[in-house]
């Protein structure tokens, strides 16, 4: 396989409450409904929208590495604050508290 498209981010984890998205917390803004009851087996991050003009548009399959036990495929289904940069939020369900990880590496993959 050979990697289109590559970064260094930090990852953080977020909710699906209102405190930490709006007022329509089960939607992502690439319109997919959030399964209220686990969030996290979808596997969607978030991306900041830097990262957007790389390729990390909603849709586009993510492999991370470098966040021990949230490594592996993700799929980019949410937008982050404008405030952001360089950064990927993974959503993970309530009971998950407290993650961070720096120097993690994303990447899209082409089988071609």
């Amino acid at each position: 396989m050979v990697a289109l498209r590559s970064a260094l981010v930090t990852a953080t984890i977020y909710h699906a409450v209102p405190e930490q998205t709006n007022a329509d917390y089960l939607t992502t803004a690439s319109l997919k409904k959030i399964n209220k009851d686990n969030p996290q087996g979808h596997r969607w991050i978030a991306v900041s929208r830097d990262l957007e003009k790389l390729g990390f548009v909603f849709g586009t399959y993510v492999c991370v590495e470098g966040a021990g036990e949230m490594d592996g495929i993700w799929r980019v289904e949410d937008r982050m604050n404008k405030r952001w940069t360089n950064r990927i939020d993974f959503l993970v369900n309530e009971e998950m508290t407290g993650g961070k990880w720096e120097n993690v590496k994303i990447y899209i993959e082409s089988t071609q």
